[in-house]
């Protein structure tokens, strides 16, 4: 066992926004989405760069990553703007992922005006699709297998930005094919592809989608997201699938991301880099550079933390 990590620390995955803008629908005031965690309204408050500078206090985090908070959809620059002048003020965040919808017809147009900006690195689209393993089984399908949504996601490597794929992991056959297909495009699974309970069954299914997308290079997976509703994140609870994460892809694949504030109706965030911190001390030390660090570096390339 090596000794804790003590280096710099890159969060690749994290929200901020200010509900008075009325700018994410999800989070006013008597909306309800289904949601993996269940009850969600915990986190209906604003959760600004302050309010992340302070929760981020004494872990070790140098730089970080925004990821688009489903903001009212079809205005992806008007998020990017309002982050933008955040990381301007803040130095929060240091990257961003923004929304883009890849079946659009002016979907070119949209990527050429968000890779404008150079903070932008990477979109997110979420495919939807099978919502359990059997209706992926039973042959239904996601977006990512969706003629004109793969037409918009041939057009990422031209504009240079990468994918940020959130799907459960039953449906990452698919993401292999998307990988296979467009192997100048680096797709990020985040979330650890949702893994939603601890049950046997499906810690075997979960290890073995992953290790068949793992087989596409251009792969990459964050290491966040693993909190299970009800119960608190512990140590115990994700040690197995963390270390899993690590041996599938191997550490130079694997990035550490806290998703900010939606896993903190879990855990705060010092408690939550602590964490990562002890179950990676059964690695060499590599291995937590790698995944505190390097990986995000070499992924999204954050402007650090003034």
């Amino acid at each position: 066992m090596s000794e804790l990590y003590t280096g710099p620390i890159i969060d690749a995955h994290h929200h901020v926004w200010d509900l008075g803008l009325g700018r994410h629908p999800w989070l006013a005031p008597g909306a309800r989405v289904a949601h993996r965690y269940g009850d969600y309204e915990a986190i209906k408050h604003d959760y600004l760069p302050a309010d992340y500078l302070r929760d981020i206090e004494g872990t070790g985090i140098v730089a970080s990553v925004y990821m688009e908070a489903e903001w009212t959809p079809g205005d992806a620059l008007g998020e990017v703007a309002t982050v933008e002048r955040y990381r301007e003020r803040t130095g929060v965040p240091g990257a961003i992922v923004a929304q883009a919808w890849l079946d659009a017809p002016d979907v070119d147009e949209r990527l050429r005006e968000l890779a404008a900006v150079p903070a932008v690195k990477a979109v997110r689209h979420k495919p939807g699709g099978p919502t359990t393993p059997d209706e992926a089984a039973s042959g239904r399908r996601s977006l990512m297998s969706d003629r004109a949504w793969r037409a918009g996601y041939a057009r990422l490597a031209e504009h240079g930005l990468h994918f940020d794929l959130q799907t459960p992991w039953w449906n990452l056959a698919e993401a292999r094919r998307l990988a296979e297909d467009f192997p100048d495009s680096t797709l990020v699974i985040d979330h650890a592809a949702v893994l939603t309970d601890r049950e046997p069954e499906t810690l075997s299914a979960w290890r073995a989608a992953l290790e068949h997308v793992a087989s596409a290079p251009n792969v990459v997976v964050k290491a966040s997201g693993l909190c299970v509703a009800g119960q608190p994140w512990t140590v115990e609870a994700n040690r197995g699938p963390v270390e899993d994460l690590v041996r599938v892809f191997g550490a130079e694949r694997v990035m550490f991301a806290s998703n900010f504030p939606v896993d903190g109706m879990f855990t705060d965030l010092p408690g939550l880099v602590d964490g990562y911190r002890r179950i990676l001390s059964a690695f060499p030390p590599d291995v937590p550079r790698a995944v505190f660090h390097d990986t995000a570096r070499r992924v999204y390339d954050p402007l650090p933390l003034p």
